[in-house]
């Protein structure tokens, strides 16, 4: 099979995987549905409670953890590819916890109920605020570890904002607000929620995907890529706003999500060529693929409060993390 062929092949087994789980994340709940049920509803059937169940409550929360992997995981392809690195995602590198430290701060302050978009924008603006000095940074850094190191800063910075938050939080309805957002969590999400997150993430999908000759170009090095006439400064830039506009956007309705950007580029790597362009949109269909499944799972386990997306993707994502850190030996 050629390459190209190969290449389609992988992106409708990705998408088909998506898709299927979105399905079966339909069923799951405290009210089992069947698939006929589902269907029905889908086609304009089924009765009032059947229909509240699929349509307020599940798809746009099916939805959702299709949009938000999906940005996640493209937003870890594209940094990997940008700064060379097997460790770089938003998360890893403080994005998704400065984003999360913007809407606790539009949620404490009252800004969200002021008017909705102000809870996105302070999302992004925290996203970009974490990841602009580190784009600086990247291009002086002798060693990529030394971007890590940094983005673990920034993230510990935010954390401890967040921290700050919750021990001055007035009362524990807003602690409790605020600590969804430290763990990341889809449930109780409605298409107001949708509507918020759909044109952040996809402008940033779009931003991203933009530069998928570029960061192949990279892998020659930054005097080899502008030697075939790519700007850098403009790739630097459409980055930096494609990850803060695309994070920030689905931090803003899902909290701090970590790791997808860590992990599905490096199980979809292997099924590409294995240029950073091959892998960004694959990594954005495998990222909706995992958090869907991530989504499905903490509503099976049987728990008396639903787990939070942010521990069950920490529990993948961190060994992934350990153990590429432990590859690159350059810290022991």
């Amino acid at each position: 099979m050629t390459e190209a062929g190969t290449r389609r092949w992988l992106l409708f087994a990705l998408a088909l995987c998506a898709l299927g789980l979105s399905a079966v994340s339909l069923t799951i709940g405290p009210a089992p549905l069947s698939t006929a049920q589902v269907v029905d509803v889908l086609l304009g059937g089924g009765d009032p409670i059947e229909r509240a169940i699929v349509v307020d409550l599940r798809l746009p929360r099916a939805l959702l953890a299709l949009l938000v992997g999906g940005v996640l995981g493209l937003g870890g392809a594209a940094m990997q590819g940008y700064l060379r690195n097997p460790l770089a995602e938003p998360s890893v590198l403080g994005a998704s916890n400065m984003a999360a430290l913007g809407a606790v701060i539009a949620f404490y302050f009252g800004l969200a109920l002021i008017h909705p978009l102000l809870l996105p924008l302070m999302a992004v603006a925290g996203a970009i605020i974490a990841l602009a000095p580190l784009m600086l940074l990247a291009r002086r850094a002798e060693s990529p570890l030394g971007l890590i190191l940094a983005g673990i800063a920034i993230s510990t910075l935010a954390g401890a904002g967040i921290s700050l938050a919750l021990n001055l939080a007035p009362n524990p309805f807003a602690a409790m607000e605020i600590m969804t957002w430290l763990l990341g969590s889809l449930e109780n999400r409605s298409f107001d929620h949708l509507w918020i997150a759909l044109p952040c993430i996809a402008a940033g999908a779009v931003l991203l995907l933009w530069d998928g000759r570029a960061l192949d170009a990279l892998t020659l090095g930054e005097d080899g890529a502008r030697s075939l006439g790519m700007r850098l400064d403009m790739v630097r830039l459409r980055l930096l706003l494609g990850v803060g506009i695309g994070v920030g956007g689905a931090v803003a309705v899902s909290g701090a999500i970590g790791f997808v950007g860590l992990v599905v580029p490096h199980i979809v790597r292997p099924f590409t060529d294995r240029s950073p362009g091959a892998v960004l949109l694959p990594s954005a269909l495998a990222g909706a693929a995992l958090l869907c499944a991530a989504d499905i799972l903490v509503r099976l386990v049987p728990t008396a409060n639903e787990l939070r997306l942010g521990v069950v993707t920490a529990f993948v994502g961190v060994p992934v993390f350990l153990y590429h850190l432990m590859r690159e030996r350059r810290l022991w």
